[in-house]
């Protein structure tokens, strides 16, 4: 198989498995609660993808520290931003939860600006405010375009969720853990899987889970987000970062939304609207505005110290 080939099907199987990971979510909480769901979901996927490391007899090692730091990065990111959206799509419909999670590389861009980092360039604050006005235009501004059928709460979870997930994302930067991509993430999604678990035992879930009820649809869709959600889609994402640019990589967030709009209505009578419609083109735009924006200034600096 060639190398081209090889990256074209990475790409296809992030595109097209991460985009549909929305509507399995929202199959899956059919008949298994939610935080239960998914915390089962990361501990298995964790301690498989863990086991694989090992296994290939690798060198690297864990420490307390890199552990301690996998339970931070996991309650951000997967405790407070995938229990966001796990616990919304009980109401939110799948698509317009996967258009909210694209707001993360705004969140990024902001709280980076907001911790010290440099103040961001024209275009950047640009594509920041068009992405708020289009969250701001799905939550039911511009009533022009009719009411809008979102639910407010369960949307405003998932843009806090996004806000988590970022923070999670930054702080997972400037914190030791394994030099092994693998390993870092098969720790953090035992860690957040296990804080999911916890968080599903106080809300209740564990005294009314049956899984003799669990329904066939739920139960395929659990082991879909398994094994194709967080072990292959994952791994062709780890290989991605490493055979092409980060940028090309990237490219998965402005085309999982509109996978899981197609999908939520193709297959679960998810409603397009005119307003979602909208809204989905300003807050991609504004995410390729900020990405793009972000590596011009990276490009620049790299030459900047070549001529220094």
């Amino acid at each position: 198989m060639s190398l081209r080939l090889q990256v074209t099907l990475a790409f296809l199987a992030v595109y097209l498995i991460w985009g549909s990971t929305y509507l399995a979510i929202r199959f899956a909480i059919e008949s298994l609660p939610p935080f239960f769901m998914a915390g089962a979901r990361f501990v298995v996927a964790g301690t498989i993808l863990y086991a694989l490391v090992k296994l290939r007899g690798g060198s690297v090692k864990e420490s307390k520290l890199h552990w301690g730091n996998a339970f931070v990065i996991g309650g951000l990111m997967l405790l407070g931003g995938h229990g966001a959206v796990v616990w919304a799509e009980q109401w939110v419909p799948s698509g317009l939860v996967s258009l909210l999670v694209g707001t993360v590389p705004l969140w990024m861009a902001f709280e980076d600006w907001m911790r010290g980092g440099s103040k961001p360039s024209a275009m950047v604050g640009g594509g920041l405010l068009l992405g708020f006005v289009g969250v701001a235009l799905l939550a039911g501004g511009f009533e022009g375009l009719g009411a809008s059928s979102v639910d407010l709460v369960g949307a405003a979870i998932v843009v806090f969720g996004a806000f988590l997930w970022a923070n999670g994302s930054l702080y997972s930067r400037s914190v030791e853990l394994p030099n092994s991509p693998l390993l870092s993430t098969a720790m953090e999604m035992f860690a957040g899987g296990a804080l999911l678990l916890v968080a599903s035992l106080f809300a209740g879930e564990w005294s009314r889970t049956r899984l003799d009820l669990v329904s066939a649809r739920s139960m395929f869709s659990w082991v879909y987000l398994v094994v194709f959600g967080s072990l292959v889609a994952f791994t062709c994402y780890i290989w991605l970062l490493k055979t092409v640019s980060t940028t090309r990589a990237s490219t998965y967030a402005y085309v999982n939304p509109i996978v899981a709009m197609f999908l939520g209505w193709a297959l679960a009578s998810e409603p397009i609207t005119i307003r979602n419609i909208l809204a989905a083109t300003i807050i991609l735009t504004s995410v390729i505005i900020i990405t793009t924006s972000e590596t011009r200034k990276k490009t620049r600096r790299i030459i900047g110290k070549v001529v220094s």
